[in-house]
């Protein structure tokens, strides 16, 4: 049976899996090889070396988790409806379990900091855009913005360390949609609140 070819992409979505189960250090070419049934030769037909095939994954996952998201929020104008939309998105099913975490506990590795930095910053500015479209001013919306971050950061983190202890975060199911409902409603009311009352 002939082995189907492999794409930079097939390599960058192994090297994510991996990463989301042990952090960079389990991002190998011959572990990685061996997953996909490949040879060495067909991970150096696209990469130069391991770092290469870092950069494009994590690059792949700005693509995908960051950038094409803000993109397909374009078309909503309403500012509430795109805060749901965006948590909604961001907090539902995840492709790859646990990898946002695994990215952002090695924010420090030379391959991971300045995407992560883009990232960060691109959504944090994104919110804080969000914030001021639904009527705040520049430094309360920015504030707003830096809160439901983390509350998302927080939440992830959760669901890939506490999902059995905090059932509210997990992906699907109805505890975790009311939970989900209940956190977005809070964070668009913050955004009310501080209108009405700066």
């Amino acid at each position: 049976m002939a082995r189907r070819h492999l794409t930079p992409q097939d390599w960058s979505t192994a090297a994510l899996r991996a990463m989301a189960r042990g952090g960079v250090a389990a991002v190998s070419v011959n572990a990685l090889a061996g997953e996909l049934e490949a040879t060495r030769g067909s991970f150096y037909w696209h990469f130069k070396d391991r770092d290469a095939l870092l950069t494009a994954a994590l690059e792949m996952w700005e693509r995908d988790n960051t950038t094409a998201l803000i993109s397909e929020l374009g078309d909503t104008t309403d500012p509430r409806q795109r805060l749901t939309a965006l948590f909604t998105t961001a907090l539902g099913q995840e492709n790859i379990s646990g990898l946002e975490p695994a990215i952002v506990a090695h924010a420090d590795h030379p391959a991971v900091a300045p995407v992560l930095h883009r990232v960060t910053e691109r959504r944090i500015t994104y919110l804080t855009d969000l914030y001021t479209d639904l009527g705040l001013a520049p430094s309360p919306a920015r504030r707003q913005a830096v809160a439901a971050y983390a509350a998302y950061l927080g939440w992830i983190e959760l669901r890939r360390s506490a999902r059995d202890i905090v059932p509210e975060v997990a992906a699907t199911g109805t505890t975790a949609t009311a939970a989900l409902e209940h956190l977005i409603t809070e964070l668009a009311r913050s955004g009310k609140h501080q209108t009405a009352s700066g």
